[in-house]
């Protein structure tokens, strides 16, 4: 059963491709940061477009993310996770691209993840 509808999933699937895209050159280009942030909040927003609406998702995690408490919904946890991580990558200098290469490989590589799970049809 298809978990979204085949507008979001075309978007999450669009910035998913996009975020691999612009890390393999990012790798090819010697690693820039702004590229980097880049291609990991794309990842990010097909997180965002698989869930259901994006900016709504969005302020949730937003909120959730500037407070000190810990959370206790596991997909929400772990959306604000990638927040934090996000913006860990954000501060970082321009000579941390080896870094912030692996950080945003991860975030991709959840993201995508997670994607799959919730696009495929069963």
């Amino acid at each position: 059963m298809m978990m979204v509808d085949d507008y979001r999933k075309g978007w999450a699937l669009r910035y998913i491709r996009e975020a691999k895209d612009e890390l393999r050159t990012s790798r090819q280009a010697l690693g820039s940061i702004s590229l980097i942030v880049d291609a990991a909040r794309k990842a990010q927003a097909a997180i965002y477009f698989s869930l259901g609406e994006p900016s709504s998702i969005e302020s949730i995690v937003n909120e959730v993310a500037e407070g000190a408490g810990t959370v206790g919904n596991p997909v929400l946890r772990c959306l604000v996770e990638i927040e934090r991580r996000l913006q860990k990558l954000e501060t970082l200098p321009a000579s941390a691209s080896e870094e912030a290469l692996e950080e945003a490989d991860e975030i991709v590589m959840i993201a995508s993840g997670i994607v799959d799970l919730l696009t495929s049809v069963d």
